[in-house]
C-alpha cells in the first residue's frame, strides 16, 4: 500500500473533528509537527521516508478527537484505532501510537496505571522517532506554544531521569529545530528552558 497524500490525511481530519475549533488545533498542530520533521529530517542527513515522515506527523494526533472527556493518554491508542478503521497498515497506525513522550513502555504504564493497553509503545523506525521527536517541540495547550528542547526536558523530569536520557539521545540523533521562523509565523508563544542541554 503506498503513502496516503497529504490531501487525503487532512480529509481525515476533517472527518473525525467534532468542529471547527478541534479540527484548527489538531490539524495546526499535525502540520506544525510535520514541518518540524521534515526540517530536521533534511538537516540530519539520515536516509528516511520523507513523504512517510509528512503524513504520519499529519496524522500522529487524529486520536485526539475521539478523547472527549476521557484520559488524554488514550489519544494515541485510539488514533490507531482510527487509521486500523479506515483500512491504513500497521506501520502508518503506529504513528498515532508510538508518538507518547519518549515512548511508553508496559512498565510504564503499568507502573503509573494508565488507562490503555498494556504494552510497549515505542517508535522503532527513523521515521516514528523523528516524528516523536518533532512532536515534543510544539504543544496544543491553551494556548498553543513552541517549546524548545530544555523546555521540554524540563517537563520530563517528572517521569524519571531515563526518561531525559532518552530524549537527549534524541537531540543529539536529531538536533534541534530552528523554530523561530515557526513562531512568527503562527504567532504561538515559544516557551525556553532555563538552561542550555548538553
Amino acid at each position: 500500500m503506498t503513502v496516503p497524500t497529504v490531501r487525503s490525511a487532512r480529509a481525515l481530519h476533517e472527518k473525525y473533528a467534532p468542529g471547527s475549533d478541534a479540527l484548527d488545533l489538531v490539524l495546526t498542530h499535525c502540520e506544525i509537527v510535520a514541518r518540524i520533521a521534515l526540517q530536521l529530517a533534511a538537516r540530519t542527513g539520515q536516509r528516511v521516508d520523507t513523504d512517510l515522515v509528512e503524513i504520519g506527523a499529519l496524522l500522529h494526533d487524529i486520536g485526539v478527537y475521539r478523547v472527549g472527556d476521557g484520559p488524554y493518554i488514550r489519544h494515541g491508542v485510539l488514533g490507531h484505532e482510527i487509521l486500523r478503521a479506515e483500512g491504513l497498515p500497521e506501520w502508518l497506525c503506529r504513528f498515532a501510537s508510538c508518538h507518547t513522550g519518549v515512548g511508553l513502555t508496559r512498565h510504564d504504564i503499568e507502573k503509573q496505571a494508565l488507562p490503555i493497553p498494556v504494552g510497549d509503545y515505542l517508535a522503532g523506525t527513523a521515521e516514528e522517532r523523528l516524528v516523536m521527536y518533532a512532536d515534543k517541540f510544539h504543544s496544543k495547550s491553551t494556548p498553543p506554544r513552541f517549546l524548545d528542547a530544555s523546555a521540554y526536558a524540563d517537563r520530563l523530569t517528572a517521569f524519571g531521569p531515563e526518561k531525559v536520557d532518552a530524549f537527549d539521545v534524541l537531540v543529539a540523533e536529531f538536533g534541534e529545530p530552528e523554530l523561530a521562523p515557526l513562531v512568527a509565523e503562527y504567532g504561538h508563544a515559544w516557551q525556553q528552558g532555563a538552561a542550555v542541554r548538553r
